[in-house]
């Protein structure tokens, strides 16, 4: 990594004159971010971090002068050409001829593992993770509210997978409980075959809803608990209407799953787990977990003090599992979480979902450890906030289908009516993965825990910090390479590299695997968002300055391969973000 090979010589020289191992002083030396105000050095040292004794109320000045005191017994040598100090920080600037050599050479070497092979990652182990996302509820359409599940799941598996870690990606459906009930009975007075086979999520919601118009009548509840009851017990004919329903749901998701880009290596769901839900509340009371309330229900006591102050129901009076969250019992879902761990034997399973359910998963895991199950501290609720004004030209959304062919065609009308897009081949699907990176983008640039205001004008820019930015960026220097042929590297000499637009570049090109690192801390995505953005907005400026038409052919040679190592860092990172990068708009 050439970051990597930057830091370890400067970490080589701090440790002779600090008397620290190199490899603890590594973390502490970090990428300078490219500012556009001023020239900046490349790498620099914290003093806070390297001072056993520097404290929170340690004074600037008194870290101002160690800095200054370590600068000056620092040497530069054939990587660093220039050491100062600065407020609280040791400053190194690299070897400009190496620094373009370094950084290209790399880019070219590694391809799509450009960062993720960085000695940042060299500690931390490969591990399996199961991630659960999306979890639409069967026979409903696949609701706007399941969208932000999807990516931001897509998103950390993307990235746990480019880490070298082994993922298994989960569709957890909501496919049990009385609603089916309701739909099996509505399906029998208002159901249509024909309609059901050629578009099952629209027709079964349209039978959902008229259904449900009647669900307050007597005969209706009593016939709905009929059949919910024959599903329970089996009845081959009742179970066999629901099947249908939940196969022909999952083949439509799947078919939006594709639009979006997403696919998953299992579909399961409550109805695989009813059973063993059983077996779970016998455990908790095996343990002397379960109690029961004076109503008969059934809890479990989470407080410290065991005095009640914290409890969460997982049991009705009757003794059934008792649904919440999602139509989702507690006892169902620890008995999936204990069947994971024997199937998948998993380091850590991370479930995402809005943060309403936040107090939901931590009563989840907190019950796992009462059982004894160490392994709960591994899972991980990764929560997000909730998305506000999202309207098509019809009106409020509900299905995402709806949002994907609004995108799709604002961002087509947005394409035909720019002078300078091209020709493309196909139009409307570059539309759509135009589209759908300016959904991800605007969804991804805050921290996932917020709510925010959608805006079709905000998203659709095709100026400023938008998802169709980085896809015009990459579109150009996609182009650029056409028409001049790519560059192979043993044959250019890009020491010729030395104007300020040029460093910058490079400069950002090196803190690529620190925000890789940051946000595989995290899992958030706004740290890849911004850097990505940044150097969309570099390589626009470099690309009006540094022309490669018209240049001496050296000159050019190099120019190219520096647009080439930016555009293959921009698609690598726009893939991890969920998105498709196109090369024509």
């Amino acid at each position: 990594m050439a970051a990597g090979s930057f830091r370890r010589s400067i970490a080589s020289q701090l440790s002779k004159v600090l008397d620290l191992p190199p490899e603890n002083l590594i973390k502490s030396i970090s990428a300078v971010p490219v500012s556009k105000k001023r020239h900046v050095a490349d790498f620099q040292l914290s003093i806070a971090s390297v001072i056993e004794n520097s404290s929170s109320d340690c004074l600037a000045q008194d870290l101002h002068l160690q800095a200054q005191q370590l600068a000056e017994r620092l040497k530069c040598d054939s990587v660093v050409s220039a050491i100062s100090a600065g407020p609280g920080t040791v400053n190194f600037t690299i070897n400009r001829e190496l620094l373009a050599k370094t950084v290209l050479q790399q880019v070219w070497k590694d391809g799509s593992e450009y960062g993720v092979k960085s000695e940042l990652f060299s500690t931390v182990p490969r591990q399996k993770a199961v991630i659960e996302f999306s979890s639409p509820n069967i026979a409903k359409k696949f609701h706007i509210g399941h969208l932000r599940s999807t990516i931001v799941g897509n998103f950390i598996a993307n990235l746990k997978v480019a880490l070298g870690h082994e993922v298994v990606r989960i569709n957890y459906l909501g496919d049990w409980g009385m609603q089916f009930g309701l739909l099996g009975v509505g399906f029998q007075s208002f159901g249509n075959k024909e309609k059901l086979k050629s578009s099952p999520l629209q027709h079964l919601f349209e039978v959902y809803v008229q259904i449900n118009k009647a669900a307050e009548d007597e005969n209706t509840k009593k016939l709905a608990k009929d059949f919910f009851r024959k599903l329970e017990e089996h009845d081959e004919q009742t179970l066999s209407i629901w099947k249908q329903f939940r196969d022909l749901s999952i083949e439509e998701y799947i078919r939006i799953y594709k639009r979006l880009g997403v696919h998953f290596d299992e579909y399961s769901g409550e109805s695989f787990y009813r059973e063993k839900a059983q077996e779970v509340l016998k455990m908790l009371e095996d343990k002397g977990l379960l109690q029961k309330t004076t109503k008969g229900t059934g809890i479990v006591d989470l407080s410290e003090k065991k005095d009640l102050s914290t409890v969460s129901t997982v049991m009705r009076s009757d003794g059934t599992s008792l649904y919440i969250t999602r139509q989702v019992s507690p006892s169902v879902l620890i008995a999936t979480a204990i069947d994971r761990m024997n199937k998948h034997s998993w380091d850590t399973m991370i479930y995402v979902t809005d943060k309403s359910q936040s107090n939901h998963f931590q009563h989840l895991f907190q019950i796992l450890k009462l059982m004894g199950y160490d392994w709960a501290e591994r899972c991980q609720h990764v929560s997000f906030g909730l998305v506000q004004g999202m309207k098509t030209r019809r009106g409020e959304v509900i299905f995402l289908e709806d949002v994907l062919n609004e995108v799709r065609s604002r961002m087509l009308q947005n394409m035909t009516s720019t002078k300078t897009t091209k020709e493309i081949q196909d139009p409307l699907e570059t539309a759509e993965k135009v589209g759908l990176a300016a959904l991800i983008i605007q969804d991804f640039r805050g921290l996932l825990s917020s709510d925010y205001q959608f805006s079709w004008d905000r998203a659709l820019q095709s100026r400023g910090d938008t998802g169709v930015f980085l896809q015009y960026t990459h579109a150009r220097l996609h182009s650029l390479e056409q028409m001049h042929g790519n560059a192979e590297l043993t044959d250019v000499n890009v020491a010729c590299l030395q104007e300020p637009d040029a460093i910058s570049v490079l400069q950002h090109l090196l803190r690529y695997d620190e925000v890789l690192y940051r946000s595989s801390q995290d899992l958030q995505p706004k740290h890849i968002v911004s850097y990505l953005l940044t150097l969309s907005h570099l390589a626009a400026v470099a690309h009006k300055t540094l022309p490669v038409k018209g240049s001496a052919p050296d000159l050019a040679q190099a120019r190219l391969c520096l647009f080439h190592a930016a555009r293959s860092v921009l698609a690598n990172g726009m893939k991890l973000l969920g998105i498709t990068p196109v090369t024509q708009m």
